[in-house]
């Protein structure tokens, strides 16, 4: 029986590599393009010469050295950590509509940005980039908190109910600070639209422990998001412990989406669609969802960018707005095509 069983699961395996290839593809040329194209369009030749021989008198090796690949690698990071925070949201909450919005993640994350730029005079990514890391954090560790309030502890429902209450309560204040301050207002507006422009390395390499940090533990709770999906009392009955687990998601998700929406402004459809798109070729292993979204979040949000650059020239649309675009009708057809309750 155990030969037969690991010979029907030889397929599969292959299958799912496969796709793991295809989808590292994919990235590799989201990935050339977003060095490549742009309101100054340069070969790929001369791109892999700004990055391997550069010569900073010619101005595309500038070009490609000083903003492409900057705004590229930020847009690689907050994509693996908003990819694999939507994978661990949906996973631990049992919510197949959970993304960083659902625990108050970007609503803490604004709020204290407007803080900062409001009483504190930030005016810089990398200022803005500790604010809005502090109020994910704190947004995430509050839902925690209240949701696990009670005997039964922190259950799906009590998280999501949690956090939309906390969502409400932030968002209410954002407003009341933008309505009283027009300066706060012009600079906030520009954050919050999710863009990957004008966020130096400066700004991204110091949260890069972080995002180092939320991958390996969500790596690590991928097995337990299995014994999860089955339910609280057959998890017990499997020997999980729900705390430890949750617990363990609850800082991976501090980790990957504070850094996420810190260097790039709270970016939606991201971690909501990315893991339902992973699960068409993975089924319902969060092991293989999460390594599969940790490849489709960064193509997805480096694409989005390009879009951005093209379909607007000279000018461009900020990839935030990008995403939520191309967002909606890929989440309507999940819906009509996915029953979620089987999720």
């Amino acid at each position: 029986m155990l030969a037969l069983s690991t010979v029907a699961a030889r397929p599969r395996t292959r299958r799912l590599v496969g796709g793991m290839l295809a989808a590292a593809l994919l990235l590799f040329v989201a990935i050339a393009l977003s060095l490549a194209v742009g309101t100054r369009d340069v070969s790929l030749g001369v791109v892999v010469d700004a990055i391997f021989a550069p010569d900073l008198t010619i101005t595309d090796h500038t070009v490609v050295r000083d903003l492409r690949v900057p705004r590229t690698v930020i847009g690689l990071l907050a994509g693996l950590a908003l990819g694999i925070s939507g994978a661990l949201m949906q996973g631990i909450t049992r919510n197949p509509l959970a993304d960083p919005g659902l625990l108050g993640v970007n609503a803490g994350a604004s709020l204290f940005v407007l803080v900062g730029i409001a009483f504190f005079g930030v005016t810089a990514a990398s200022g803005y980039v500790w604010f809005a890391f502090l109020g994910a954090a704190i947004a995430t560790v509050v839902v925690y908190a209240i949701g696990s309030l009670g005997r039964e502890g922190a259950t799906a429902v009590k998280l999501a109910l949690a956090g939309t209450a906390l969502t409400a309560a932030f968002t209410s204040l954002i407003t009341i600070v933008l309505l009283s301050d027009g300066d706060a207002f012009d600079r906030y507006r520009f954050w919050s639209a999710g863009s990957l422009v004008a966020r130096g390395l400066d700004a991204a390499l110091p949260l890069l422990p972080f995002v180092i940090t939320g991958v390996i533990l969500a790596v690590v709770a991928g097995r337990m998001l299995n014994a999860l999906a089955l339910g609280d009392d057959l998890a017990r009955g499997l020997g999980q412990n729900l705390v430890t687990a949750r617990v363990l998601c609850a800082v991976a998700v501090v980790m990957l989406c504070g850094t996420a929406t810190a260097i790039a402004g709270p970016i939606v459809f991201v971690g909501l669609a990315v893991p339902h798109v992973a699960r068409w070729f993975t089924g319902p292993d969060y092991r293989w969802i999460i390594a599969f979204s940790a490849l489709l979040g960064p193509t997805l949000l480096v694409a989005a960018d390009v879009i951005g650059r093209v379909v607007a020239k000279p000018g461009e649309i900020e990839a935030g707005l990008v995403v939520a675009f191309l967002g909606a009708p890929v989440l309507i057809a999940l819906v009509r095509r996915v029953k979620l309750a089987g999720l």
